[in-house]
């Protein structure tokens, strides 16, 4: 991977505050014509630095007003129960994040629904389903800083 400079990771930044601005707004900002700084942001692009763009969603502007952070252990370590535990975590359209960490806990999940009875019959009926969990964990979050 080629060295990034420091123009580099001025687009890096803008684009991360705001993945929908133009190339010339970039240009803008960054001192650069709009060809050169079109050709840095597709280099970038490329080389896997930027590797999508996404927007930021009112959860409660869709009916998603409770976020829940949930640590989930497994029973064991063995391939086959990892495969099996991830492979079903990507398929549940709740889960958001999903980190498989190292710590106290295996995987830490972060999970947005509608509010806690919808919360309670996903961990129910969909999250305690997946074989080889062990433990969950969940902490309800109040406000988000950042």
């Amino acid at each position: 991977m080629s060295a990034l400079d420091s123009i580099d990771y001025q687009i890096i930044t803008l684009l991360q505050s705001n993945g929908k601005m133009n190339n010339k707004e970039v240009a803008g900002k960054i001192g650069l014509s709009v060809t050169p700084t079109f050709e840095r942001i597709k280099r970038l692009e490329r080389m896997g630095v930027i590797q999508g763009y996404t927007a930021r969603i009112n959860r409660k502007a869709v009916g998603k007003e409770l976020k829940v952070v949930c640590q989930v252990s497994l029973k064991s370590h063995e391939k086959e129960g990892i495969d099996i535990f991830e492979t079903a975590i990507k398929e549940l359209q709740e889960v958001i994040h999903a980190y498989h960490v190292a710590g106290a806990t295996d995987y830490m999940l972060i999970i947005e629904v509608a509010n806690m009875e919808v919360y309670h019959d996903f961990l129910k009926n969909q999250l305690s389903q997946i074989p080889h969990i062990g433990q969950v964990n969940s902490s309800f979050v109040m406000s988000e800083l950042k």
